[in-house]
């Protein structure tokens, strides 16, 4: 399975486990502080808004755009309850807490206007606090001063991951346009390969045809064999150049592996290749092959550079009926950051490709320790290079 997704979602959970600790943490402080200064049962109000805002914030992931419109919904409605009760200041430190997190999480992830639309919301919760609760050196313009750090942090922790995450795509769209005018490179060693073979056979079938007129048909048939090869790899290729996809193949054949892992074992561990006994590679598409080429290239290039623990690293090439795999195994031990680093940009154009020629692309952890990437590219019945 793709390793990216767990990942993420322990990652997600972690973060939240830890929010969810933060706010409880701060509703037990601000209960114990409003509790010794205001005395009696002061606290529940500000303790049940809190709570509200808080479950809210851990449940923002759901629907981000209608979790924040019902965060600043409970924050505006405690400060009028709040004010008309004589009750402490609101929104409390927990739920200026929750609003951050709410306000700063619209604005990093959803379209402009309704970002814009939370952004400006969230201010306004700060000013209705503000005219409420004026500050006059006392907790209370305690309070109102941490709902305007809170909603400044909000505003500038959220601008700065949407920046970045706009930076990342801009970045991302830079490698698919790359890897684009790569494979129209491939495209014109496809076409050419193909070409040529149906001008010799033509060539021949002239010949042919003036010598023995009876054996032209053969000649022809295989001419028309030869064009219908070319015509489903260009389509194949063609579809890999489409607006939606990206890929960054390199024309080369499953021969030269050998050359590809004789390079890097210079700079890296120690490489076992395993090539399918007998099989007869020339009958490969040029796109089967330069995918497989890819992968390996890729994938040995990030154990370089993600993994220079690694001692050993194992390259399997096999062919069934109907695909090529390819697997890539690595023995590094262990560690978190690589994880991240092993799902860099270099995997867009592999994870793309396969997928618009009909594969798949799997990465992720080992049992024990170690890393894997296995590839599988369907290759069409009877093609031909």
């Amino acid at each position: 399975m793709n390793i990216r997704n767990p990942v993420a979602g322990r990652g997600r959970f972690v973060a939240d486990a830890g929010l969810g600790i933060l706010f409880v943490a701060t509703l037990v402080v601000t209960a114990t502080a409003l509790a010794t200064s205001w005395g009696g049962r002061y606290w529940l109000f500000d303790g049940a808004a809190g709570a509200v805002a808080g479950g809210i914030a851990l449940a923002r992931r759901r629907h981000r755009l209608w979790a924040a419109v019902a965060g600043l919904t409970v924050a505006a409605v405690a400060i009028l309850v709040a004010r008309s009760a004589g009750l402490p200041a609101e929104p409390g430190p927990t739920t200026a807490l929750a609003l951050s997190v709410l306000v700063g999480s619209a604005v990093r992830t959803l379209p402009s206007r309704p970002a814009g639309a939370i952004a400006v919301g969230g201010l306004a919760i700060v000013l209705g606090a503000q005219f409420a609760f004026p500050p006059s050196g006392t907790v209370v313009g305690g309070v109102a001063g941490l709902n305007v750090v809170g909603w400044l942090a909000a505003l500038t922790v959220g601008l700065g991951l949407r920046l970045l995450a706009a930076r990342r795509r801009a970045v991302a769209e830079q490698v698919r346009r790359d890897e684009r005018l790569e494979l129209a490179r491939e495209l014109h060693d496809v076409v050419a390969h193909h070409i040529t073979g149906i001008v010799v056979q033509a060539q021949a079938a002239q010949i042919v045809a003036r010598r023995y007129p009876e054996r032209a048909g053969a000649a022809l048939a295989g001419i028309e064999s030869a064009g219908s090869d070319a015509l489903a790899a260009m389509r194949r290729v063609v579809g890999l150049l489409r607006d939606a996809d990206d890929a960054a193949p390199t024309s080369a054949n499953p021969e030269q592996l050998g050359d590809l892992v004789r390079r890097f074992e210079g700079h890296g561990p120690a490489v076992r290749l395993r090539l399918p006994d007998g099989e007869d590679t020339t009958a490969w598409p040029p796109e089967v092959t330069s995918t497989v080429h890819r992968v390996v290239r890729e994938s040995l290039t990030n154990i370089a550079r993600h993994a220079p623990q690694a001692r050993s690293v194992t390259v399997t090439v096999a062919r069934d009926r109907e695909a090529v795999t390819v697997e890539v195994v690595d023995d590094a031990p262990p560690a978190a950051p690589r994880y991240s680093h092993r799902s860099g940009y270099g995997l867009i154009g592999m994870r793309e490709r396969l997928e618009a020629l009909g594969g798949t692309l799997r990465a992720g952890p080992c049992p024990g320790a170690g890393w894997a990437v296995r590839a599988s590219v369907p290759v069409p019945a009877g093609s031909r290079r």
